[in-house]
């Protein structure tokens, strides 16, 4: 504690007497400081004990020592020490009668004690506190680091709560309470997720107070990068003092230092991924296994969802270097799925060690505290512009996933960005698969990844995509220009008023070749539709005896359907 009024009264060698304000001796005293001046209030911070011989008062005047002793009152003042012999033989009256009106502490300081004893006693007695709060904050570090050592973030999260007399709560990168002491403090860190959410938002290192005086909470980031990977809430009744903030500081370190230390294992645990996820692909899933150990538990033998992200950006991207176009903004499809090392045109090279950015980082982050709150393993691969998440059939994480996607749409819906992203991912869901099916996964998760550009879906399940129809693959702008430009020359030939062989060549396919059925439904006679189906002939050069034939003039009629 600093020293207070009365810490000062009972000094021995100060000799001090109290002559008004005796209920308020226990105001802290910030500095003693000597001061003759009719005003002094300008040079004044407040918490003052305020040294005096009335060298230029009148302080036998009643009104004149109201205001000045009022003056002090309103400006902070500690209190009024006033050292008689000097000029005055006792304190006057008026300045007593004053000092009790205005409930201000006054001091009789005896002729034979310095102005100059009272501030060294002031000064030794603030050095003591803050040598104290020094040596309480490192026993606080000593334990903290003991607790953090052996009992880890809910240990140190333990010790640090007793050491500010309040509690304390670490949440995760999405803002989730995942430890908090004690106990029942989970429920009220709980509330303040949105205020964890903002300070995310915030370049680090950054902190929050929020709350009042009686329920006051600090919020800290921690760790080193651009992002935050976790936060550290402080809830105590009133204002850190000096031990508890050392305390506090040292929290903050050590449990940067166990998020950064998290996050290189962590690092390393997608390299190993990276490797199993590899294996996996190349039909090895026995290599897989060993490789892995118990890293990812019986994941690799329960049966699991492969699920491929690319973010929203990076699909138009690649839809524009394939010189195509989706409708809406939607992006469009590859060609065909890359090759990956040790499997044919089934999934890219997995490149290990290349953390995820942007809206990938936020549903890789997502993710992973759902599936660790759930105690469930999860295996996640950053792999260039793509993020491949491997995940137990209808656990945690696959709900997660499915969930933000659901929460993208909707804001998409909405026309608002979601916690002000505008980039959001775009994923495909496989169908559940076992070890010895991962190529096949992986087949799928391609293929639900390419519809869900197309449809301009956050996500879409590979069953969605066998369920559905293949004339919805169709508004594809390459295939579109493909149909444009096996019907133009047709188009062109109708163009000149003589004759409509695009209509009576889709009747004519429609009907299946029945020449009865096709030519009532143009109303014309057999015989013309026979003869304008030998003019389609000559001038695509192709026979409509081939099946092939018909299918791609078929598809063409219906990819371009629209646009007649």
């Amino acid at each position: 504690m600093p020293p207070t009024l009365a810490s000062l009264v009972h000094h021995s060698a100060l000799k001090l007497t109290v002559r008004a304000g005796e209920e308020r001796l226990a105001t802290p005293v910030r500095w003693a400081h000597a001061s003759e001046l009719a005003d002094p209030v300008p040079y004044m911070e407040g918490g003052e004990l305020l040294l005096i011989t009335a060298l230029k008062l009148d302080a036998e005047d009643p009104e004149a020592m109201r205001r000045y002793v009022r003056r002090l009152g309103q400006a902070g003042v500690a209190g009024l020490g006033f050292a008689v012999g000097v000029h005055y033989a006792t304190i006057p009256d008026a300045l007593v009668d004053a000092a009790a009106e205005e409930g201000l502490p006054l001091l009789e300081v005896p002729r034979r004690t310095p102005f100059l004893a009272i501030s060294k006693a002031v000064s030794a007695a603030i050095s003591a506190e803050q040598y104290q709060a020094v040596t309480a904050g490192f026993a606080a570090q000593r334990d903290l680091t003991k607790q953090a050592l052996g009992g880890g973030p809910a240990g140190l999260l333990a010790a640090l709560a007793g050491q500010v007399d309040g509690w304390a709560a670490l949440y995760d990168a999405t803002g989730a309470v995942v430890a908090a002491a004690p106990e029942w403090a989970a429920r009220r860190a709980a509330r303040l997720t949105p205020e964890v959410e903002r300070l995310h938002a915030r370049t680090p290192p950054a902190s929050l107070v929020v709350g009042g005086e009686a329920d006051r909470v600090e919020l800290h980031t921690l760790g080193t990068s651009r992002r935050p990977r976790a936060a550290l809430a402080v809830g105590t009744g009133a204002p850190l003092g000096t031990a508890e903030r050392y305390a506090v500081h040292s929290a903050i370190a050590l449990l940067t230092l166990t998020t950064e230390r998290s996050r290189s294992l962590h690092e390393a645990e997608q390299r190993v991924g990276a490797a199993v996820l590899r294996m996996l692909l190349a039909g090895e899933p026995e290599h897989a296994r060993t490789a892995a150990g118990s890293l990812y538990g019986d994941l690799l033998d329960a049966p699991y969802r492969l699920i491929i992200a690319e973010a929203a950006s990076a699909t138009a991207a690649r839809a524009h270097a394939d010189g195509r176009t989706a409708p809406h903004g939607a992006p469009r499809p590859v060609d065909a799925p890359r090759p990956v090392a040790g499997e044919r045109a089934v999934a890219a090279p997995v490149r290990a060690g290349e953390a995820p950015a942007g809206p990938l980082a936020a549903l890789a982050e997502h993710v992973e505290a759902a599936a660790a709150r759930a105690g469930e393993a999860l295996l996640v691969v950053p792999d260039g512009e793509r993020l491949v998440l491997l995940t137990a059939d209808g656990g945690a994480a696959a709900r997660a996933c499915v969930g933000y996607a659901a929460a993208v749409d909707q804001a998409r819906t909405t026309g608002q960005a979601l916690a002000g992203r505008t980039d959001e991912p775009v994923m495909g869901l496989s169908a559940p698969a076992g070890p010895i099916a991962a190529a096949t996964a992986y087949r799928q998760a391609e293929q639900a990844l390419s519809v869900a550009r197309r449809r301009g879906r956050a996500l879409v399940e590979h069953e969605e995509v066998a369920t559905g129809s293949v004339v919805q693959l169709l508004s594809d702008d390459a295939v579109r220009a493909f149909a444009d430009g096996l019907l133009r020359a047709l188009r062109e030939h109708d163009a000149t008023g003589r004759g409509d062989l695009v209509a009576s060549l889709r009747a004519w396919l429609s009907r299946h070749g029945q020449w009865d059925a096709a030519a009532a439904e143009l109303g014309v006679h057999r015989h013309t539709l026979r003869y304008r189906m030998r003019r389609v002939e000559e001038i695509l050069g192709r026979s409509l005896d081939d099946p092939d034939v018909r299918m791609e003039l078929w598809l063409a009629l219906k990819a371009t359907s629209g646009t007649e």
